[in-house]
């Protein structure tokens, strides 16, 4: 039973704070707010980000109302699946060491999926007038700038998808998340979210 609970609350709050993340990313790569998708993900949203933003005004392009509702969203789940998945007991500065831990995976995550669809969906769809196309191309090109400076393309093969997918798997790699769940006695959680 326990098991089921946790599964359940898990995915619930994994698919709430991808789309808290999914949010900030577009924001940041500013995204077409016309756009359905990007428009279901903010009316979602909404109800934590607007009164956060009347109190946090934005720094730049990052708007900092969303970020203090990921990052207090992720210190929640994080603190009730510790409890129900663990061991031991975690402690505030645990919790949100783990927190800070997995929205650093969760946006590494993110980065990796968006470039491995946008590859698929250039060797399937090339224009992409369907609005989730729409939204990873403009979400993988900054990612995947930093990296066209440095590789051309070879015979009209760009690889640069394939470098960045390989860094951001490497840095998913060195991140501490398992040994700090390690320490509170929780074996069995890969990531207490997303």
């Amino acid at each position: 039973m326990t098991s089921a609970l946790f599964f359940i609350l898990r995915t619930l709050f994994d698919l709430y704070l991808l789309t808290f993340a999914l949010r900030l990313l577009m924001q940041w790569a500013r995204v077409d707010g016309w756009n359905p998708i990007a428009q279901f993900i903010q009316r979602v949203t909404n109800p934590l980000v607007i009164p956060l933003r009347r109190l946090l005004p934005a720094i730049g392009r990052i708007d900092t109302g969303t970020v203090v509702a990921l990052f207090g969203l992720q210190a929640v789940a994080t603190g009730l699946l510790l409890k129900l998945g663990c061991a031991g007991d975690a402690g505030v500065l645990q919790i949100l060491a783990v927190a800070g831990l997995s929205l650093v995976d969760l946006f590494l995550r993110i980065a990796f999926w968006t470039i491995l669809i946008y590859v698929v969906l250039s060797w399937v769809s090339q224009g992409g007038g369907n609005p989730g196309a729409r939204i990873v191309a403009t979400l993988a090109r900054p990612l995947l700038q930093p990296f066209r400076r440095f590789i051309p393309p070879i015979a009209g093969i760009d690889l640069s998808p394939l470098f960045a997918a390989i860094v951001l798997q490497a840095l998913r790699l060195v991140l501490p998340v398992g040994q700090v769940l390690g320490g509170l006695g929780c074996g069995g959680i890969a990531n207490p979210a997303f």
